[in-house]
């Protein structure tokens, strides 16, 4: 079966009023659009456009529900992954997800302790992880994944040292910068960097340890400096600017985060993490523990279902530091890119080790590009038009649309000038 789904893009407010509409082909609605959910969840089930065709269910999670074997096949007791478009104008809070055994003595204690699952301090929603990938979809797309290697972030801190002297006095979001009380903050970093030491470092940020609000109004007066300055180019720096540190991505995304949320000490965290930066068409896998905020940009984004996040700061919801240091990996890691994988003519396959998802780019041009599948599978069209042929049915798919395919259609061939995207199992 080819079902013809559809949902309604959540309003977060960090969301893009555009970004979603653009790549559906229809025009931008009247507040901002973060994340449109294709699956089961149900925290935002896909609604069936024709509930006729599935005995009047409305929505994907009540068909699954009432019809498993049609809607799932053999094996499975729920969908397990959850495709969706993310589109961020603003960046997403600071946050990492559990391991299986994690989220599953999560839940189950939270569950002994009487925590309503809509409880704003609930941390655990669900008793499954939540890896996911992104695939780019606008020209960059722009992220923070993973920590980096101490040395680097050593040698990206060291310039503050002389421009602490510089800002000191000026008036920042925390009230005017004292070099007095920031400098002991950013030794006591520096050691902990240079012993090796991420966690410790991490601690002392998140749990707002002393001289740590001074550090962070230092650095937002800092990057913010040195954004400006480079916007006037170098000759144009003002005396005695000429100490500040030369303009990094890092300082550029320390300077916005900092616009976002002022004071916070993720601000000077995001420095210790990565800094990825993906072209259209590239991808990011965050497996469990990674810390992680996606900061700009619109994205295909696949994960399992679930909801357990969490938070690290850059948010206004609930941050449980003893939990989020529970199941973080401080490894320094490069960052996490996932490398394409052709996956025979006119189909590109993004495949995590481990996970149990996995997503086809699909652009057949004047070919066809075949898909075997192993389970059901989702499908979106971000471009053109398409024919979609499977064992039992066939049908087409435009720009914006998307379909539900049952694993009894066990080899889908797609054609046509267009641009699709399918998730199924792995």
């Amino acid at each position: 079966m080819l079902l013809p789904i559809s949902n309604v893009p959540r309003d977060y407010g960090w969301g893009s009023r555009t970004l979603i509409a653009d790549a559906l082909g229809r025009p931008a609605g009247s507040g901002p659009e973060a994340e449109l959910w294709l699956g089961a969840h149900p925290g935002s089930p896909s609604r069936i456009d024709d509930p006729s065709r599935v005995g009047g269910a409305p929505d994907l999670a009540a068909w699954i529900a009432a019809d498993p074997m049609t809607a799932l096949g053999a094996g499975l007791e729920r969908l397990p992954f959850l495709l969706k478009l993310l589109a961020a104008a603003a960046p997403l809070s600071l946050q990492a997800h559990p391991s299986p055994e994690q989220a599953r003595e999560g839940f189950a204690r939270e569950n002994a302790l009487g925590i309503p699952l809509d409880a704003a301090h609930r941390n655990y929603k669900d008793a499954f992880a939540k890896p996911e990938l992104v695939v780019a979809l606008s020209e960059r797309f722009e992220a923070l994944s993973g920590f980096r290697d101490p040395a680097q972030v050593v040698a990206l801190l060291q310039p503050l040292r002389a421009a602490l002297a510089v800002v000191d006095g000026q008036a920042g979001p925390s009230g005017s910068v004292s070099a007095a009380e920031a400098a002991p903050a950013l030794e006591h970093l520096l050691d902990a960097l240079d012993a090796g030491d991420l966690r410790g470092a991490f601690e002392r940020l998140i749990n707002r340890g002393d001289g740590v609000e001074a550090l962070v109004n230092a650095v937002t007066v800092i990057a913010a400096s040195a954004v400006a300055a480079s916007a006037h180019g170098a000759s144009a720096r003002p005396v005695g600017l000429d100490v500040l540190p030369e303009l990094t991505p890092e300082l550029v995304t320390a300077a916005a985060l900092a616009e976002a949320y002022p004071g916070d000490p993720g601000i000077v965290i995001a420095l210790l993490l990565n800094r990825v930066s993906l072209a259209r068409g590239e991808a990011v896998y965050l497996p469990a523990g990674n810390i992680h905020a996606y900061l700009e940009g619109l994205g295909v984004e696949l994960m399992t279902a679930s909801d357990n996040v969490l938070r690290g700061g850059l948010t206004p919801k609930h941050v449980d530091v003893p939990e989020l240091l529970s199941v973080l990996d401080f490894r320094p890691l490069p960052a996490p890119y996932l490398a394409a994988v052709p996956a025979g003519p006119g189909a590109t396959l993004f495949a995590p080790d481990g996970a149990d998802f996995r997503l086809v780019a699909l652009e057949p041009g004047e070919g066809t590009a075949a898909v075997e599948l192993t389970g059901p599978a989702i499908l979106i069209a971000t471009a053109g038009a398409l024919r979609l042929e499977g064992e039992l049915t066939h049908g087409a798919v435009a720009r914006g649309e998307s379909r539900y395919i049952t694993p009894d259609e066990r080899t889908l061939r797609v054609s046509g000038d267009g641009t699709a995207f399918l998730a199924t199992t792995a």
